[in-house]
């Protein structure tokens, strides 16, 4: 098979959903993948001096491009990048990161703080398994705005309007129109 053709079959492997383990055949082609996306990241936050050429090079990382309403300041992280979606009106502060394998969906206007951890993957609570990878989307509605330091775990949708405190770590669905906060997030106030 051909480097395009493993990376295809991986790319259709993972958008399933299912667990992907170690042992898998194409788990090789897949840290390749990773290990390319991490080196690119590398030379993004060292190299770009400027907006454009950071939204350039994360186009080139994610495989899309990326609207040029949006902006990201660097360093910015991700250990697959393949998917990552963003909206248009996108603001994505310095040092987050984007854990995508589980895919990271980010909707128009969409406001993201320094320090925010987006991480679509988790792993398995047996320890003779722990080395599978357990892959769930995370969806950040239309007009959210995630605070600094938040974590959004796997599985999660920030509803439209919603707002995530400062240093909050989301592990359910946040309602539209609703501020949480906290460890884990609750409910606080309702916009």
């Amino acid at each position: 098979m051909s480097d395009q053709s493993n990376e295809d079959a991986i790319l259709q492997r993972l958008r399933t959903g299912e667990p992907f383990r170690k042992d898998d055949p194409l788990y090789t082609h897949f840290g390749a993948i990773v290990a390319r996306t991490i080196q690119r990241c590398v030379a993004m936050n060292a190299q770009a001096t400027e907006l454009d050429q950071v939204r350039s090079r994360l186009s080139d990382i994610i495989g899309s491009e990326i609207d040029a309403s949006t902006t990201i300041f660097p360093p910015f992280h991700t250990n697959f990048g393949r998917f990552i979606r963003l909206g248009k009106n996108v603001f994505i502060n310095h040092a987050c990161s984007f854990l995508d394998i589980g895919g990271i969906t980010i909707e128009d206007d969409v406001q993201i703080g320094p320090r925010v951890n987006l991480t679509s993957e988790n792993h398995p609570l047996e320890p003779a398994d722990r080395k599978t990878l357990l892959l769930q989307p995370i969806v950040i509605k239309r007009n959210a705005w995630i605070g600094a330091g938040a974590t959004i775990l796997p599985g999660v949708t920030v509803g439209e309007n919603a707002i995530v405190a400062a240093g909050s770590v989301v592990s359910r669905d946040v309602p539209a129109n609703s501020v949480v906060a906290g460890i884990p997030a609750e409910v606080i106030k309702t916009l």
